[in-house]
């Protein structure tokens, strides 16, 4: 079944990445884009606002503006278009918004769209089934470009959340230790942010127990795991009933 997808906000970076590899994926094809830039080299029409868009489609992939994902989420709940939500730095109004829309129409939102890693969601737990109560101290070390303007990264806090989901309330994120004079408390997990040149993303989980290291690394060469992880999930929900998704149902 070919998949028809709509791509939101398709001359943005993400949107040409995206383009580009639906172009060689047999599996699915953009049929409309919206972007309020054209300049014309788009294979499909592409409209200046979602609400202009008059083309039936299975999808939306939306990469694009913050500003742009309210007038998304009533387009898609009012055509009961099912959307994958990709646009980071959304409001808690707006989050709201999202699961509300989700009650209506099938969503599918994650911090991180990379497949890898939502797959090292799923091995932190099991590490830490076992790890954890054996006295092993957890930090998380994440590496971004400087332009970045968020620290710790979404990601970063994604993965602590994935630990701290099998640890329990009593344990705490510790992000800065310059200004503490005291020995590591058993229950925090330690989250630390570097930024330089233009690395993509590497985030490093640290087990560290008595006389020995065990550590997981994501890294992302190139921006384009985040666009293939959005076209599987476009896949995945296109004829999907309302509810909300992330990466983690994908991966299955």
């Amino acid at each position: 079944m070919l998949i028809n997808i709509i791509m939101h906000g398709c001359n943005g970076h993400m949107g040409k990445v995206i383009t580009d590899l639906v172009a060689k994926d047999e599996g699915c094809q953009i049929v409309a884009g919206i972007d309020p830039y054209d300049d014309g080299h788009n294979a499909y029409p592409v409209f200046p606002s979602i609400d202009k868009c008059d083309v039936k489609a299975d999808v939306v992939i939306d990469f694009a503006a913050a500003s742009a994902v309210d007038s998304l989420l009533q387009y898609c709940v009012d055509k009961q278009m099912p959307v994958v939500v990709c646009t980071t730095g959304l409001s808690k109004e707006q989050v709201d918004k999202v699961r509300d829309a989700a009650c209506k129409v099938a969503v599918l939102k994650s911090a991180n769209m990379s497949l890898g890693i939502n797959t090292l969601f799923k091995l932190l737990k099991e590490a830490t089934k076992v790890l954890a109560p054996a006295g092993f101290d957890i930090e998380i070390v994440e590496k971004h470009h400087n332009q970045k303007l968020d620290a710790p990264s979404g990601t970063a806090l994604a993965l602590a959340d994935s630990i701290k989901e099998v640890l329990g309330d009593e344990y705490f994120y510790q992000y800065d230790r310059s200004s503490i004079r005291q020995k590591r408390d058993k229950k925090e997990i330690g989250i630390s942010a570097v930024r330089g040149g233009t690395i993509v993303g590497v985030h490093d989980v640290i087990f560290a127990g008595e006389d020995e290291v065990i550590e997981f690394t994501h890294t992302a060469y190139s921006k384009s795991v985040f666009a293939k992880g959005a076209i599987e999930a476009a896949k995945f929900l296109a004829g999907k009933s309302a509810g909300m998704y992330d990466m983690a149902d994908v991966i299955g």
